[in-house]
């Protein structure tokens, strides 16, 4: 009977984890391999933790959920907290150690989203400030979901088989930019399951992105850069 990988990917609405996952299913069905990708989106109004479970596998997935990830990665402080039933002995832990802190989601821009017009950044010191950032011509304005603090205490990370630590978020904002973070996790996936090759993650990427790729061909390379080096970060760790 072929291996299901159950994958569990968790973080903050704005972080991208159901990219991630939406991505990951569709280059596997493209392979050829039966995927599922079943969402879980949090409900608190000042923001919540999203997750994403995708399993993938050569032969047939069983439930639509699962009680234990092979690969449980949790990419703010509050996921690690949300995800610690998904946590098992047999588990490959990857985590973000950048240390940030989760920005609350005043009640002022519940709602609001970034088409066109640019609601007040939850990360900034004041409801109505818009943080600085770098622009990415034809990529629409927004703001880091997440800000400088303490991380993640190491204290509270479950037992499982492995843990592997990344800094993905400083990454992200110090040498590339906010907007890849995700893709970098994207890659750190396909590096601690092995189930895809990376030339089917790219395509997929460029399924989802073309037309943005095609504008901006710097865009193409700064994801594909974001997606290699996050594979790198977990092939060096492990």
């Amino acid at each position: 009977m072929a291996k299901v990988i159950k994958v569990a990917i968790a973080g903050e609405g704005g972080q991208g984890v159901q990219s991630i996952a939406e991505i990951l299913a569709e280059a596997a069905n493209e392979e050829g391999k039966n995927a599922l990708y079943i969402p879980n989106f949090g409900v608190e109004q000042r923001g919540g933790v999203s997750i994403a479970f995708v399993q993938v596998s050569d032969g047939e997935i069983g439930a639509p959920k699962f009680q234990k990830a092979d690969i449980l990665i949790p990419v703010s402080p509050r996921a690690v907290e949300r995800t610690k039933t998904y946590a098992g002995k047999d588990t490959v832990y990857i985590y973000d150690n950048s240390l940030i802190q989760e920005g609350e989601v005043n009640d002022n821009i519940i709602g609001l989203q970034y088409f066109d017009v640019t609601p007040p950044c939850p990360t900034a010191e004041h409801p109505n400030a818009d943080l600085p950032q770098d622009l990415i011509a034809g990529e629409p304005k927004t703001c880091s979901f997440t800000k400088p603090g303490p991380g993640v205490d190491p204290d509270d990370i479950p037992e499982v088989k492995k843990v592997v630590a990344i800094p993905a978020n400083d990454i992200a904002k110090n040498e590339m930019h906010p907007r890849v973070f995700n893709v970098i996790i994207l890659g750190a996936v396909i590096a601690a399951t092995e189930v895809l090759p990376m030339d089917s993650i790219k395509r997929a990427l460029e399924t989802k992105l073309g037309d943005k790729f095609n504008k901006n061909p710097e865009l193409r390379e700064m994801n594909f850069k974001a997606l290699e080096r996050g594979y790198q970060l977990i092939k060096s760790a492990m």
